[in-house]
């Protein structure tokens, strides 16, 4: 008989529990091991094997345990689903759900209709208690019915390929001196903290910014000062975190949701990324928080504003000094998971050719305008935010779409599928002795001549009397303007002219005569300047260069 069956199952349960009664060490350990091997009739070792076995008392089960009689393995396999159906199609926001004892009274009472076809249970089929150990035992239970999927952790290859982008409202929540308050608005703004925060490395660059809500214009200036080169917070240095990330990552917002940001971030060239939108993938939980930008926000809440009770900033500026300071600190900190420091961890992982460079700020205004339809008044003036611009004559009058920049002066004017501008405000009106008449648009020449046709026209007497048959002749079809199709990042051609005519009549302007007054010389110039280069900056300076002040065609 082997030693295992000779030592029975209880004395070796009652042999482990005085064991574990005695520390490791005792004298009494080996006098009680002895005198039960000896009981026994087995060696020391073999009682210390059959203790580490897993020989322990079972409970007795019938022979068909876990199988059911009521009904086939199918069967109940199919209701168990059935309930299970009905705990998560009845289930609310709170958690509530219809129980297994009142689902049981439905399905024998009415019935259930399924894409199989109607199902109703018999009475007396199953019971509560049953149906809820086949939920269990076959994994139907509600728990695991409702378990999210398992989470996915991700992390970019490289630096700048991702940047995580969010705000919070400061636990200061106000400054005793805001640089400003809107008079419009009820209360002071909201000191708020901008953060982004690089997915490889960790690195976070954040800035407080006092604002009315989530402001898209304020978010657009913080992403801005965050791709651009920035000095060093304690004069050690220039801080090497810059550059415009591939792809930016933040929540369904008013930011994400602006037509201005998109607009931007696609000029730049960066993928806007949002979080799905809640209750949009099942069972798991969406539009929610991600820690890599949250984990910033709560060092900085726990670790810096703390401080605060000993000693407020008294403006933006000064507390956007404390602030670099101690985020630059956090940067010089542990990586998560790579034996060194978040900021060695983006400077080691930077791309092959570098990060990219941000472009210079007034390039950025010129991509930050928000278009809006208005009216242009028959003086040639219409007011945006305030402000009075005058724009070219032919649109007088016309409905037309504005683009107004958020950070500058400059207004657009698209009319038909063509952009025109830039227009600066305009001053106060002509004083009476200075009054000049505007020049005759196209639409005015066209309209001059339209009505010295319509004086010249005459109708045919049969028209009225019909003693003639008169013959209409069909008009031809209008012609089609061909349009150019719309190219980023130079929407309103502020960087190169559009085509030769516009360069033209950029020149004509510029040079106040129309080309073909010009003598043949300056002609062949202006044809082989055109001809090399269409850049707006270039073909001006060569014709201010050639037509000095003070010449006939002169500029000035």
């Amino acid at each position: 008989m082997p030693a295992g069956f000779a030592v029975p199952v209880e004395a070796l349960a009652s042999l482990r529990r005085r064991l574990a009664a005695l520390p490791a060490r005792h004298p009494e350990r080996t006098a009680l091991m002895r005198s039960t091997g000896e009981l026994y009739a087995v060696s020391r070792a073999t009682l210390y094997r059959l203790l580490r076995g897993e020989r322990r008392p079972r409970d007795a089960h019938r022979a068909d345990r876990g199988r059911p009689r009521s009904m086939t393995a199918a069967e109940i396999e199919r209701w168990c689903e059935i309930v299970a159906a009905m705990k998560v199609r009845t289930t609310n926001r709170k958690g509530r759900h219809l129980s297994t004892v009142r689902i049981l009274e439905l399905l024998v009472a009415h019935g259930v209709d399924t894409p199989d076809g109607f199902e109703k249970l018999e009475p007396g089929r199953l019971t509560a208690s049953t149906l809820n150990r086949h939920l269990r035992r076959l994994g139907y239970d509600h728990a695991r019915m409702i378990r999210e999927p398992p989470a996915v952790r991700f992390q970019a290859e490289d630096a700048n390929a991702l940047w995580h982008f969010d705000m919070s409202p400061s636990d200061l929540k106000q400054l005793k001196t805001p640089p400003w308050i809107d008079p419009d608005r009820q209360g002071a703004p909201t000191l708020m903290l901008f953060s982004v925060v690089d997915d490889r490395s960790g690195v976070a660059y954040q800035q407080y910014r006092c604002v009315y809500g989530e402001d898209v214009e304020t978010a657009l200036r913080f992403l801005f000062d965050a791709m651009s080169p920035k000095p060093s917070a304690d004069d050690a240095g220039a801080d090497p975190f810059q550059g415009i990330p591939s792809a930016i990552y933040l929540d369904n917002g008013p930011v994400s949701r602006s037509a201005v940001f998109r607009r931007v971030m696609e000029s730049l060239g960066v993928e806007v990324m949002t979080h799905m939108p809640a209750g949009s993938d099942g069972r798991r939980t969406t539009a929610r928080a991600k820690g890599k930008v949250e984990r910033p926000f709560r060092t900085v809440k726990d670790a810096h504003e703390t401080l605060y009770h000993f000693h407020e900033p008294q403006t933006e500026a000064e507390a956007n000094r404390w602030l670099a300071r101690f985020v630059e600190t956090y940067n010089r900190g542990d990586h998560r998971s790579e034996p060194h420091t978040r900021i060695d961890d983006w400077l080691a992982h930077l791309p092959t050719d570098g990060v990219r460079e941000m472009c210079a700020w007034g390039r950025f205004c010129a991509f930050a305008r928000e278009p809006e339809r208005r009216v242009v008044a028959v003086d040639c003036r219409l007011t945006v935010a305030g402000v009075a611009y005058e724009v070219d004559p032919e649109f007088a009058g016309e409905t037309v779409v504005v683009w107004w920049g958020l950070f500058d002066q400059e207004l657009w004017v698209e009319f038909e599928g063509e952009r025109s501008g830039p227009y600066l405000p305009a001053g106060g009106p002509i004083p009476l002795h200075r009054y000049r008449k505007h020049r005759k648009s196209r639409r005015e020449v066209r309209a001059d001549q339209v009505e010295a046709l319509a004086g010249r026209l005459s109708l045919p007497r049969a028209a009225l009397s019909g003693e003639a048959d008169v013959v209409m002749t069909a008009s031809r079809p209008a012609a089609v303007t061909p349009v150019r199709p719309f190219r980023d990042p130079d929407p309103f051609h502020e960087l190169a002219f559009a085509n030769p005519l516009a360069a033209r009549r950029a020149i004509a302007d510029e040079v106040r005569l129309p080309l073909a007054k010009l003598s043949d010389d300056d002609r062949a110039f202006i044809d082989a300047l055109l001809a090399r280069t269409l850049g707006r900056p270039e073909i001006l300076a060569a014709v201010r260069d050639r037509f000095p002040q003070g010449r006939r065609g002169g500029v000035g």
